[in-house]
Order: structure tokens, then C-alpha cells, then sequence
């Protein structure tokens, strides 16, 4: 079965493959993310510019490289990497109710890699399914992205990343939207007290002629995480995509997404919750999912725990 992709599902799509593939980012304090902290302020006497970009941290802060660092379900994103040689999975399940009444089943895989101890490849693919008697199941265009952490505590960005993506049209149908797309994502990522606050914008910008999905596109977030009670935390984002043109185009929309998250050990987390649309034609949502972090393939010594000696 051959899907035609309307306006909303192809904002659907692009949402997934910008690289963060519905990313829990806004996790509870329990859970630790796995990029370096430090008090340390700039030196004294140097310029106002200087003190903006000055990144004091350095990567020789211990940390706990098994600990898991949640990018999903939301929207939202954070600065932090998985620790180099490490492999984390994170897979979900969202259940979106379009307005014309139809269903549409979405299950985003996430695989994360780490490559050095400030960068981390992301590889994408997500599932499709749409309800009616012609259903059936079909994978999504495949994105390759790499997140770069440029900044660590810097007093008025946070801990900043990017992250460059590329999505080939490997799908189809209402899997695809039979572009190739280059995105970017712009990551502040900081602690207030015990709430996580994670702020993103990004751009897409796709081949074609827009008739199946808009030649570019671009999203926003404000996602914040905080604890309840022990292994057991919450999130609350809110995220907006903006309005595009063109003979796919789609009108602008903001949402809130609200749930529990819950830290089974500190290599898996659990979570879930709901979308609620707050103007525009986004969709009521459920979603689940785990992360769980396998832990190094690499050798022992790029494995090897902060404050242990390797070989």
C-alpha cells in the first residue's frame, strides 16, 4: 500500500529524521548526563566576548560513562553526548490521532554512538503505520547525525551543541517523504536547581519541488525535566513547529508534552505520557519507551571508568 503524504504527516516525518528522532531530553536529576561539570570561572580581565564563549569545563571530570542520557520522546534534545566507544538505543512508540480521524503509529529508533568525548553519531529509523484496511508497516528514511558539544557551562549559553543531520530517501509513502534533507539543530542545555532545562532550534531544508513536503522547515523547544520522588522523575516541554509554504505546506503549531520518566538501573529508563495540541494541526499523542545503554565495544582503555586506571 502506497500512502499519500498530507501536509501534517510530512511535518510528522521531518520532526523525526531531524536528528533527534523525539528525544527525551528533560530527564530527572537521576538520571546523569554523561558531559563534564565544573565551577571553574574565566580568568580574570578578560573581554566581555571572551566571557561568553569561555568554556572552563574540561573532560577530565568524573563521570559515569553507563549512565543512561534519555533524547526521547520529546521533541527537545540536550547538550550531552554518550561517552566515547559507548553504544545507548532508545526506542519508542507514539500513537497519533489526526484530525480527519485516522491513526497513524509511530516507533523511532535511535542509536547512539559515541565517538569522542564531546561528539556522538546518531543513526535513525523509524517505523510507520497508519489504521484503516490497507495498513500495513513500513520503515522510514534512514538519518545519519552527529552531535557536537561546543561549549561546557558557559554562563549565558550552557552546555552547547549542534547537530548536523542527513536524511536519504530510503523510505516511502507515508514512510517517506522522498527528499533528501539537511537539517540543523542549535542545543543550550543547563541545570536551574533540580530541574534540567533544555532549549532547541532547528532548520531543515529538503530537495525536490515541495509537493510532498515543504522545502524547508524548522522547529522549537523548551523542555524541562525534574524529580518527584527517588528513580521516579517528570517532564514537561513545549515545542512548536513553524508554519510552511508551498503546495505541502502546513499551518504553524505549538504542543505540550507532559509524563513520567522512571530510572529502572542507570543503563535503563523507562517512560511515558501525552501530547496535547495547543493551537494548530498537531495531533493528540500517546508515547512509551525505553533507553537502554549496552554499555563500550571499543578497547578497554578507551572503556575505561573515570577514576579507574587502564591497561
Amino acid at each position: 500500500m502506497i500512502y499519500t503524504v498530507n501536509a501534517r504527516m510530512s511535518l510528522i516525518i521531518s520532526v523525526l529524521c531531524l536528528g533527534t528522532a523525539l528525544p527525551l531530553s528533560a530527564q530527572a536529576p537521576t538520571i546523569v548526563r554523561t558531559h563534564p561539570r565544573t565551577s571553574s570561572p574565566p580568568e580574570r580581565g578578560s573581554s566581555d566576548l571572551m566571557r561568553l564563549f569561555a568554556d572552563p569545563a574540561s573532560d577530565s571530570t568524573p563521570r559515569d560513562p553507563h549512565a543512561v542520557q534519555p533524547e526521547r520522546p520529546t521533541v527537545a534534545t540536550h547538550a550531552g553526548t554518550v561517552a566515547r566507544g559507548w553504544v545507548e538505543l532508545e526506542e519508542g512508540a507514539e500513537w497519533d490521532k489526526l484530525d480527519d480521524g485516522s491513526r497513524v503509529f509511530v516507533a523511532p529508533t535511535n542509536l547512539k554512538i559515541g565517538l569522542a568525548s564531546r561528539a556522538q553519531l546518531n543513526v535513525l529509523l523509524n517505523l510507520f503505520h497508519r489504521s484503516g484496511p490497507d495498513g500495513s508497516f513500513a520503515a522510514g528514511d534512514l538519518t545519519l547525525g552527529v552531535k557536537y558539544r561546543i561549549l561546557n557551562d558557559n554562563r549565558i549559553l550552557g552546555d552547547f551543541a549542534v547537530l548536523p543531520a542527513l536524511k536519504l530517501p530510503t523510505g516511502s509513502g507515508l514512510a517517506g517523504t522522498g527528499t533528501t534533507d539537511f537539517s540543523l539543530l542549535l542545543i543550550s542545555s543547563r541545570d536551574i536547581g533540580p530541574v534540567a532545562v533544555d532549549l532547541n532550534i532547528g532548520q531543515i531544508r529538503r530537495t525536490g519541488n515541495g509537493t510532498e513536503a515543504p522545502r524547508t522547515a524548522g522547529l522549537w523547544t523548551a523542555s524541562f525535566g525534574f524529580p518527584i520522588t527517588g528513580p521516579v522523575g517528570g517532564v514537561l516541554e513545549f515545542f512548536g513547529f513553524q508554519r510552511t509554504t508551498g503546495p505541502a505546506g502546513a499551518k504553524g503549531t505549538a504542543a505540550m508534552l507532559v509524563g513520567p520518566t522512571f530510572l529502572v538501573r542507570e543503563w535503563l529508563s523507562l517512560d511515558g505520557g501525552i501530547i496535547v495540541p495547543i493551537t494548530g494541526p498537531q495531533p493528540h499523542a500517546l508515547y512509551t519507551g525505553f533507553v537502554w545503554n549496552f554499555g563500550c565495544f571499543a578497547s578497554k582503555r578507551v572503556c575505561a571508568r573515570p577514576g579507574s586506571r587502564s591497561r
